[in-house]
């Protein structure tokens, strides 16, 4: 839901130990997490950490594909770095898109939808199909598509959340995501 899909696509070969792993195919128990037992990973990056995903590794919690992999790496002496994405403060982040019903006059000939590159959009935006473009946002004449980039402010507890991270063994906490080429340096 945040276009990154075919970016991904481009970094990872499909090989054995450079697949993309989703969610929905593993399972309960995220059985492809345990390769990081292996000693075949140089380390994990796990970017963005989303509020909830920090919080769990904060507290132990490994109950997502993301948050095992986390507990496998550190069980295997894997170095972990995290980029969350609200860290202090006010934050400016990608939120996908949607249609505001109180803007949306369900116009016969929508624009949005006769245009969407990936067919996303029907009565409401499928995000498992919305690529993040945001070419409906711009076709809409009645802006009501929303979406994109906005600001928030953090809440107490993430940055609660990510100095007990900072405190973990094994993990370190980057503040954004270019600082993971500087561990490639």
């Amino acid at each position: 839901m945040y276009g990154l899909e075919n970016k991904l696509v481009k970094l990872s070969g499909g090989d054995y130990l450079e697949e993309i792993f989703l969610e929905s195919e593993q399972g309960k128990s995220s059985p492809k997490a345990g390769r990081f037992l292996l000693g075949k990973y140089d380390a994990l990056f796990i970017t963005p950490a989303t509020s909830n995903t920090t919080s769990k590794i904060a507290y132990g919690i490994a109950d997502s594909l993301v948050t095992n992999i986390v507990a496998q790496a550190v069980k295997g002496s894997v170095p972990v770095y995290v980029v969350p994405v609200d860290v202090a403060g006010v934050v400016r982040s990608e939120m996908p898109y949607m249609i505001d019903r109180e803007f949306c006059r369900q116009c016969e000939e929508c624009l949005p939808r006769e245009k969407c590159p990936h067919g996303a959009i029907k009565d409401q935006i499928d995000l498992l199909k919305c690529k993040g473009c945001g070419i409906c946002k711009e076709l809409c004449p009645y802006d009501a598509i929303k979406g994109g980039e906005v600001e928030l402010r953090v809440r107490d507890v993430d940055e609660r959340n990510v100095k007990t991270i900072r405190g973990l063994e094994g993990i370190t906490v980057l503040e954004k995501p270019e600082h993971i080429l500087e561990i490639f340096d």
